[in-house]
This record gives C-alpha cells, sequence and structure tokens, in this order.
C-alpha cells in the first residue's frame, strides 16, 4: 500500500512538472540542457565551408546585349541592302579576265597578294586594306592639304606682276622664282588646258574626289638568279608612282617573314634613294614596270578592289560579333 500511494502522489508531480512552460522552468535546467546539448552542436559543425552552385539570376543575361544585337542586325541588313551581291563586279571581273594577274585573297587577312610570271620571271604584288583603314581615321587629311595650298596661292602675286606666280595661262614649272612660263592660249593642245573651254565643256564635279593612295609591295624574281628585285610604290588617280627600289642579292631577304631575316636584312645595302637615281634611269624603271603590267590599268584597279575587300570583311565581321553576342 506504501508503494501504491508513492507512486500515486509522484504522478501529479511528474505531470505538473512536464506541462510547465519553459519560461517558467527554473535557470538551472536550462542551463544543464544548454551545456549538455554545446559539446554535440560543436562536433556536428562541417569541416568544409559549403559553396553554393546555383547560378545568380540577375547575371544570366546583360541588360544591353539584345539591344547590341539589334543594332548589329540593322547595319548588316543596311549593308546588304547597298550591295546587292557579293560577286565581283563586272568592273573588277574585267580587269582579271583581260590580264594574266591572278588574285590570293583569304577571306579575315587584309594583304591581297596578285601573282602574273612574265617571261622566266615571277611578279608578286601584294596590297592591303589597312591604307583604307588608315584613311577613314583621318578623312579631312586631303581636304586640310588642299585648303592649305589654297591659302598659300591667295597670297601669290596676280597675273602681270613679278614673280613665279601660277596664274591663267601660265605653265607651272615649280615653286621658284621665275618657274612660270607664259604661253599663248593657241598653244594649248588639250582643251581642257584652254581657259576659254575649261569651265564650258569640262566642268569640275564635286565627285571627282581623288582616291586614296594603295601602297604596293612588287617582287620581281627569276629562275636562274638568286637575288630578287623590289619596288615600293603607290596606286592612286590611275597612276603608279614608284617611291623605292631595292635589289637583294639574297631574294629571300625581299620578303623577311621571320625575326632573323629581318634583322639580317636591316644591314644590306640595296640600293640609293629613288630620289637620287638619274632622271633618265627612273624613266627607264616606270617602262620596265609598265611593261610588266603594273601600269594605269592596275592603279585604278586596286583602289576598287580595296574598297570591295573592305566591304565584305566589315560584313563578315558584324555577322561574327552579333554571332557572339547571340551565344
Amino acid at each position: 500500500m506504501l508503494s501504491l500511494r508513492k507512486f500515486a502522489r509522484s504522478v501529479p508531480q511528474t505531470v505538473s512538472r512536464l506541462s510547465t512552460p519553459i519560461s517558467q522552468r527554473p535557470l538551472s535546467v536550462l542551463y544543464q540542457s544548454t551545456r549538455l546539448q554545446q559539446p554535440w552542436r560543436i562536433a556536428s559543425r562541417s569541416a568544409y565551408p559549403a559553396f553554393s552552385t546555383s547560378r545568380i539570376e540577375w547575371a544570366q543575361e546583360g541588360q544591353t546585349d539584345q539591344e547590341l544585337s539589334a543594332k548589329l542586325q540593322s547595319e548588316l541588313q543596311l549593308e546588304r541592302d547597298m550591295n546587292d551581291s557579293d560577286d565581283l563586279p563586272p568592273s573588277l571581273r574585267d580587269f582579271l579576265d583581260n590580264n594574266p594577274f591572278e588574285v590570293q585573297d583569304t577571306p579575315g587577312q587584309e594583304e591581297v597578294t596578285l601573282t602574273r610570271t612574265f617571261g622566266d620571271e615571277t611578279i608578286r604584288i601584294t596590297f592591303s586594306i589597312a591604307d583604307l583603314n588608315a584613311l577613314n581615321e583621318d578623312p579631312d587629311q586631303y581636304s586640310e592639304d588642299k585648303a592649305m595650298f589654297d591659302e598659300d596661292a591667295g597670297d601669290l602675286p596676280e597675273e602681270g606682276q613679278s614673280g613665279g606666280a601660277q596664274t591663267k595661262g601660265t605653265i607651272n614649272m615649280g615653286r621658284t622664282k621665275g618657274g612660270n612660263y607664259n604661253i599663248a592660249p593657241e598653244d594649248s593642245i588639250a582643251p581642257a588646258d584652254r581657259p576659254e573651254l575649261a569651265d564650258d565643256e569640262f566642268p569640275a564635279s564635286e565627285d571627282d574626289e581623288p582616291s586614296f593612295p594603295a601602297r604596293l609591295n612588287i617582287t620581281i624574281q627569276k629562275p636562274n638568279s638568286k637575288g630578287a628585285f623590289q619596288v615600293e610604290a603607290t596606286a592612286q588617280d590611275g597612276m603608279i608612282v614608284v617611291e623605292n627600289v631595292y635589289y637583294f642579292s639574297d631574294g629571300g631577304l625581299a620578303e623577311a617573314k621571320s625575326p632573323q631575316e629581318e634583322w639580317d636584312s636591316r644591314n644590306l645595302y640595296t640600293g640609293p634613294p629613288y630620289g637620287n637615281l638619274d632622271q633618265d634611269l627612273q624613266v627607264m624603271i616606270e617602262k620596265y614596270l609598265d611593261e610588266r603590267g603594273i601600269n594605269t590599268a592596275l592603279a585604278l584597279w586596286v583602289p576598287d578592289y580595296i574598297d570591295y575587300k573592305e566591304q565584305r570583311e566589315y560584313l563578315n565581321w558584324l555577322s561574327e560579333v552579333k554571332y557572339f553576342v547571340d551565344a
């Protein structure tokens, strides 16, 4: 009976202890439970830091990607509308059909190569669309030069005055004193040289702008010679203007590609400056080039082909950039 009574008395106390809120429990009980749980919490911590591999939502796509892609597409469409076909224009094709030159044009590269044979000679002409890009960076270069010349011309004496003035009805022989010689109107050969016809039958056109200068690197080699004859020239307005001529006893150094070849060619004597050569010798060199097809037709064709190639490369560049942005 005693044991049952003790049991009956202990049951209400146990129930009431369990029903007591945590806030009403003694601090000693809470403190003891915390001390017991703390070692377990420390032991349960991971020894390695946790990194999240989920993508950040705001970094999924740039805010201007779609706008840039739309602008690139607009530029592409505009350029394609202006150029209906990617085929070689008839004017450029006619030159290749009527001349023995062959074009080596690699898409994505700036340099273009023309090759031909003349007897036992191999002629190689290289030019680059970089000349056109350099002109676009400074479009006012030639207009500024012309304006400076007009300003200088305004300071020259008028007709009838002494000095080397360039006046209507004179031939310019250089910017030196007494360098101009008066001629009679009937001595003019071409109608464009006659003052009374120049303004009427041959009016100046605003569209007749000078073409840009295209640099040519001409290399001529022969099979029975190890050397190479090289010419640096400029093609502009239908004229081939020779700037320098070189001769290399080792033809491989004429177009040095490796750093060692470039270093070896620096210390070579390849000839005097072209302007220091005898005038008759300069004329013969120009005839030598003209006989090999380096003439007016080539000087007109090269700038047009550079413009054609640059347009194709620009379209390809727009397409590749748009593809990259959309990827």
